[in-house]
């Protein structure tokens, strides 16, 4: 059983990093170099099914890596589960305070002309992205190193 869930937080945490990096890498540039209004709507139809798919697969990753924290016997893999787990919950923290709020601001926004003197969100996006991108090739490593460790 626990090798199941070893190959399991392996896939969770992949996907949550692999992810996250190829929206830092090919999206959010993307979402730089377009006109505002032409954003506002790519952010939209790109945003769409990552919801709830992505809070699932971090929130399941945090769960195992918790579950193989206290399956585990040795020390050093047991630390680095942990760590894992609370790098994954630094990702889903990052999400929901800081860019699922301003993916829901860009989502409420009416269609058409961007309002005057719209303040915006995109180089924050970035930033915020970038830090829970750190985050989720943290946790897939950490998570790597904890399964070799712990053989």
């Amino acid at each position: 059983m626990v090798a199941v869930l070893k190959v399991l937080v392996l896939l969770g945490s992949g996907i949550t990093a692999g992810v996250l990096f190829c929206v830092a890498l090919s999206v959010v540039p993307t979402f730089l170099r377009l006109p505002a209004h032409q954003y506002i709507e790519v952010h939209r139809l790109i945003g769409r099914n990552y919801d709830p798919t992505m809070p699932i697969t971090v929130l399941s990753g945090t769960v195992l890596d918790i579950a193989l924290a206290v399956a585990e016997h040795r020390g050093a893999p047991r630390v680095l589960f942990g760590i894992a787990a609370g790098l994954l919950l630094g990702v889903s923290a990052v999400s929901h305070l800081a860019n699922v709020p301003i993916n829901r601001a860009v989502k409420s926004l009416p269609d058409g002309a961007v309002p005057d003197g719209w303040p915006d969100p995109r180089r924050r996006w970035r930033n915020w992205n970038l830090l829970r991108t750190g985050c989720a090739v943290a946790a897939l490593g950490t998570n790597a190193a904890a399964v070799v460790l712990a053989g």
